[in-house]
C-alpha cells in the first residue's frame, strides 16, 4: 500500500534526485626498453580483452610514442587492473609501467 504524496504549495518545486555518475580514469601503458612486446600484447588481451588487432594497435602506439591509454574506467577498477598487470610483470621479470589518470 502506497502513501499518499502530499499536495504541492503554491511556488513548491519538485525536487529529483540527483545519481552523480563516478569519474572515469584512464589506464596507460608507459613504453621500456625491457618489456617484450608479446607481452603486452599478451596483457591487453588478457586483461583488458582486447582483441589481436586492437592489443598490436595499442603496443605499437605504445613503442612508437611512449604511452597509450588500454581503457577507461571507474577509479577502482582501474586501481584494481594497474595493480594486477604490474604484480604479473613483476612475476615475470618485466618492468612494465601502467598509471591511471583522470578522463
Amino acid at each position: 500500500m502506497s502513501t499518499p504524496q502530499k499536495p504541492r504549495e503554491e511556488g513548491e518545486l519538485a525536487t529529483k534526485e540527483r545519481v552523480k555518475t563516478p569519474r572515469l580514469f584512464r589506464v596507460l601503458f608507459h613504453n621500456d626498453d625491457f618489456t617484450t612486446m608479446d607481452f603486452v600484447v599478451e596483457v591487453l588481451r588478457v586483461h583488458f580483452h582486447k582483441t589481436d588487432a586492437e592489443a598490436v594497435h595499442v603496443m605499437l602506439t605504445v613503442h612508437k610514442k611512449g604511452a597509450a591509454v588500454a581503457g577507461v574506467y571507474p577509479r577502482d577498477v582501474a586501481e584494481t587492473k594497474v595493480a594486477r598487470v604490474m604484480q604479473d610483470a613483476r612475476k615475470r621479470g618485466m618492468p612494465l609501467l601502467l598509471t591511471t589518470e583522470p578522463d
